[in-house]
């Protein structure tokens, strides 16, 4: 049939397959880049003691993402640190990570570290002119706080001590099309979360210590503003943004969002906002699991730019009990398994979810940038890959598939409560946790 997808062949890669039912769903309907959703919830809005943190992190639809360890480590007085585009200072110490990144960068879209502090970043526009030039990507600089941050308020100084020292800019897409932003951050451990938001150097910050909230692709803090650029507002009035007389409002002031329809117009910040509150009271990792899979707010993205990989948090309030991520790696939540990961010593590199490397002769680290585009997928991205044209043609192939990592997830899930429930680690099984979970769902689509 005239305009329909060629379905995949021995002459036909699954690869190029996919990417033209991508292309084919984008014909219908105008994409603009926009990018991720991140979620966190507290006590009382919680099920137990516990912070629930996640985050969709929406990139173009070919990008791979992948999910990767660093251990922690020492460093030398002078050491030097390359992140995606410049290179900065390194620190004495920096503490061990796991992080769900597109391959290409040195950042990441979101992750957490050893102490339990949680970050998920979004793309945030406004009046202030987003800088081209190369500094920090806001995805840097969320590594940086992971790394260097042992509780989220101590991540706030790390990212706004950055930022007033480097600045950040620079294109955020493996392409010559250059898409540029300013950042925001949600930032959880398990006591308390911040929103940080940022306009170039400016910078506003908000203290959440119960209950539900939600960022998305605008500026979202008002008039509760518990920390702040010392010249933010100054710089607003030389501008002409704020009359100075006017309780202020940085997303009013910053961007050109009306914030007093903000939790009540149509779009993905204020369907996040519903949907934490629809469940406020009883919400759990499943919870945010499902929430991170809804199609119809747009929160599970589809088309040029989808959700390419999730993340969901539980950061118990009790010291003693574990802190548990849940990693896809894989695109759309819906049909992916969220793998379980613990921080404990020894940790297994994780290689099926690590993309292959290409160090000096990385596009990405040449000048000009971007004149080529290599084949970054890991092993865990290729089998998943497969299984969604499984599902896409085969209906009750497909269907069965699902229904295989539904249970597989679902298994993962109830171990790591009884973990919780029982204050019961085996140091040994967490060693391996995230490898054997993605060895199994490899497994299942084979």
């Amino acid at each position: 049939m005239a305009g329909s997808t060629p379905r995949p062949t021995s002459e036909f890669s699954v690869h190029s397959w996919v990417t033209l039912l991508f292309i084919s769903r984008m014909a219908s309907r105008t994409t603009e880049p926009c990018s991720c959703d991140t979620f966190v919830a507290l006590p009382p809005a919680t099920v137990g003691s516990r912070v629930v943190f996640g985050k969709n992190s929406d990139r173009p639809s070919d990008e791979v993402q992948e999910v990767v360890y660093f251990p922690a480590a020492s460093h030398k007085a002078g050491d030097k640190l390359e992140c995606t585009y410049i290179e900065i200072e390194q620190a004495a110490k920096t503490y061990a990570v796991v992080l769900s990144r597109p391959s290409w960068i040195w950042g990441a879209e979101m992750g957490a570290n050893e102490h339990g502090v949680c970050i998920g970043n979004e793309a945030v526009w406004g009046r202030e002119e987003v800088r081209n030039n190369e500094a920090l990507l806001g995805m840097d600089l969320l590594r940086l706080g992971l790394e260097r941050a042992d509780t989220a308020e101590n991540a706030v100084t790390v990212l706004v001590d950055l930022l007033e020292k480097y600045g950040q800019g620079g294109n955020c897409m493996e392409s010559h099309m250059a898409f540029t932003y300013h950042n925001s951050f949600l930032i959880a451990d398990r006591k308390e979360a911040w929103v940080l938001e940022t306009s170039g150097k400016y910078w506003a910050a908000e203290k959440i210590e119960e209950g539900v909230r939600n960022i998305s692709n605008q500026l979202s803090i008002t008039t509760k503003i518990d920390r702040e650029h010392p010249k933010m507002r100054d710089y607003a009035k030389s501008k002409g943004w704020w009359d100075g007389k006017k309780e202020f409002d940085f997303a009013a002031v910053y961007s050109y969002v009306n914030t007093a329809r903000m939790t009540t117009s149509r779009g993905r910040y204020c369907d996040g906002y519903k949907l934490l509150n629809k469940h406020k009271g009883n919400i759990t990792s499943e919870t945010m699991m499902e929430i991170l899979r809804d199609k119809e707010s747009g929160i599970n993205m589809e088309g040029g730019f989808m959700t390419t990989g999730s993340m969901v948090s539980i950061l118990p309030q009790e010291p003693n009990l574990p802190c548990i991520h849940f990693f896809t790696g894989t695109p759309d939540p819906d049909r992916s398994v969220f793998k379980p990961f613990i921080f404990v010593p020894n940790i297994t590199q994780l290689l099926k979810t690590s993309s292959p490397t290409f160090g000096h002769d990385d596009p990405v680290k040449k000048k000009p940038r971007f004149l080529t585009k290599p084949d970054r997928r890991h092993e865990l991205y290729k089998q998943h890959e497969s299984a969604a044209v499984v599902m896409e043609t085969f209906k009750e192939k497909g269907k069965e598939m699902l229904e295989q990592i539904r249970k597989l997830e679902k298994e993962k899930i109830s171990k790591m409560e009884s973990i919780l429930q029982n204050g019961c680690l085996d140091v040994n099984q967490a060693v391996n946790l995230f490898s054997q979970s993605v060895e199994e769902e490899i497994n299942t689509y084979a």
